[in-house]
Parts: structure tokens; C-alpha cells; sequence
């Protein structure tokens, strides 16, 4: 093999192995997609909540039981929370914590709160995120939730990036 068909397949096999992880940010990039969650839910935009969940066999599970894949979790979305502003309420994603479990999968457990006027909760998430075509979805959703009282009857705001006001260092369990 001739010096140059050496250079040029040694090139090739450098530009076709998988980039090397970099762990900051794989885990920025998580904590971008809970974000944009956040930002969609708190607009009423469903949809755009659902864009973070692998799309069609998401597996989640809340309440103790499974929804059916991603537009299982959509419909539930709208018919349970889609009515109004004050039934959608306002979310905050807080305390999250991120492990990387290989290159291409990662665990996220992490707290939320939601304010409504009426049966306000919070509770914890544990999520499976994978890597699939070069974007981290979640795989595998489950919620442990419990109801709150409201802080207020008053309009719905969004909350700050700290955890809610009187909650912090609560057990969530």
C-alpha cells in the first residue's frame, strides 16, 4: 500500500469514528431540553412540551400507571391540563441532577412544582434520556407526584429559577 492510500484511509477512518463525548456538554444539552420544556408548557404550547420525549414509544408512567407512548401523553396533556391558563398552571423544573450513564444514554432525577389555583402539585422526575441521531430525547418518564396547597388564588405567574418560595429542603417523597 502506497504512503498516500495509507494517509488517505487512515483520514477517512478518523472523520467516520463518533466524536468523542464531552460530558458538559451532553449534560448542558439535557438540561437545554428540560428547559424548552419549561418554556413550552408555561405557553400553553403542548406540543412543544412533548418535542423532549422520543416520539412514538416514549414510556411514561405517572399516578401508578402508563400512558400510552407519546400521543397517549399528549391527549392526556391537553384533556387533563389544556382547558385554560389556570388549569395548565405554571411549572418550574429544579434541583436537577444529571449522570451520564454511557455515551449515548444518561439519567436525570430532578424536582418540579406546579402552581394552579386549584390542586397545585409537585413531586420528583426520573427520566431515561437517549441520544438518538444526535439529540437527547426522553426515553422513559416517571413521575412521582403529590398535591400542595396553592401559594395564591391570584393569576398565574411564572416562578423564579430557585425552587418555590416555602418548599425548599422539603422531602418530595
Amino acid at each position: 500500500m502506497t504512503w498516500n492510500r495509507l494517509w488517505a484511509l487512515a483520514t477517512m477512518l478518523f472523520l467516520a469514528s463518533p466524536a468523542v463525548a464531552n460530558p458538559a456538554q451532553d449534560r448542558a444539552a439535557i438540561l437545554a431540553v428540560v428547559a424548552h420544556m419549561e418554556q413550552a408548557w408555561n405557553r400553553g404550547d403542548f406540543r412543544g412540551y412533548m418535542a423532549g420525549f422520543s416520539n412514538p414509544d416514549v414510556v411514561f408512567v405517572s399516578g401508578g400507571k402508563f400512558q400510552t407512548g407519546w400521543q397517549g401523553t399528549l391527549d392526556h396533556y391537553v384533556r387533563d391540563y389544556g382547558a385554560s391558563p389556570q388549569t395548565r398552571g405554571s411549572l418550574h423544573f429544579y434541583d436537577m441532577k444529571v449522570e451520564l450513564l454511557a455515551e449515548d444514554s444518561a439519567m436525570l432525577v430532578g424536582r418540579y412544582h406546579l402552581e394552579r389555583p386549584v390542586r397545585a402539585a409537585e413531586g420528583v422526575n426520573t427520566r431515561l434520556f437517549r441520544k438518538i441521531a444526535g439529540r437527547w430525547v426522553i426515553t422513559l418518564n416517571h413521575v412521582s407526584a403529590h398535591d400542595v396547597p396553592s401559594r395564591s388564588a391570584a393569576p398565574v405567574r411564572a416562578p423564579s429559577a430557585s425552587a418555590p418560595a416555602g418548599r425548599q429542603g422539603q422531602r418530595s417523597d
